[in-house]
């Protein structure tokens, strides 16, 4: 008669997680690792974007401190050209731009300044809108990997966890052996592979959603920012 524990001379039982990464089968390794890989990577854009958006965030609030105090639209380019570059400063020297090299359509003796006509203004919101799409799809770089580490890793796990699973029921197979201390490594380490990939999936997953909020925030605020503009210009009699 084969004692119970026949299976497992020779070779240490695993205690800690990683002697039972160091003990599992090359398909389990590879596995972890291109889990691990993934994790890196998510953590990385998740640092670099909540670096980038601090510093967007600062320096918008101040230029449109300073915006919103404003009397013309002279005294916001001062305003601009002196603060630190930031999706509104650039949305800004874009109107400009196209009102320098935009000739007024509606212009009369008894008026100082050229206005313009209501299809220039129109040309003008539809450069505005198309500069702060711009400016979106800036900060939204890299954004979309982590919905896509957070919707892949769990998959991955699982094809380490069927694998696992296939490898230990083919061990118990050859062994002619069913007790529980010959299927519990196999089952645990087949389980690794998936309790790893829900860790690098849920911070992957809040990551996407908060960065994606601060995105659409940013977002709403140039859209509004452009209305304002043209406000502005609505008082110099621009428009």
């Amino acid at each position: 008669m084969i004692a119970p524990g026949y299976f497992q001379i020779g070779k240490a039982i695993p205690t800690t997680p990683w002697e039972m990464v160091t003990n599992s089968s090359l398909v389990t390794q590879i596995v972890l690792g291109l889990l691990a890989v993934l994790s890196l990577l998510s953590w990385g854009v998740m640092f670099g974007k909540s670096v980038e958006f601090r510093r967007v965030r600062k320096a918008a609030d101040g230029f449109m401190r300073s915006f919103d105090r404003a009397q013309s639209l002279d005294e916001v380019g001062t305003l601009a050209k002196h603060a630190t570059p930031s999706p509104f400063t650039r949305v800004f020297e874009r109107a400009v731009q196209f009102l320098t090299q935009t000739k007024p359509a509606l212009a009369a003796s008894s008026e100082r300044t050229a206005r313009l006509s209501g299809s220039q203004v129109e040309a003008l919101r539809l450069v505005l809108d198309a500069h702060t799409n711009s400016e979106r799809d800036s900060l939204s770089r890299f954004i979309p990997w982590l919905a896509t580490i957070g919707s892949v890793s769990p998959l991955i796990g699982l094809l380490g966890t069927v694998l696992g699973v296939i490898s230990a029921f083919t061990g118990i197979a050859t062994q002619g052996s069913g007790n529980i201390a010959a299927v519990a490594p196999g089952i645990g380490e087949a389980l690794m592979a998936t309790a790893a990939a829900l860790a690098v999936a849920i911070p992957a997953v809040f990551g996407y959603n908060i960065f994606a909020n601060r995105v659409n925030r940013v977002d709403s605020e140039l859209e509004g920012f452009g209305s304002e503009l043209i406000a502005l210009m609505v008082r110099e009699g621009r428009i």
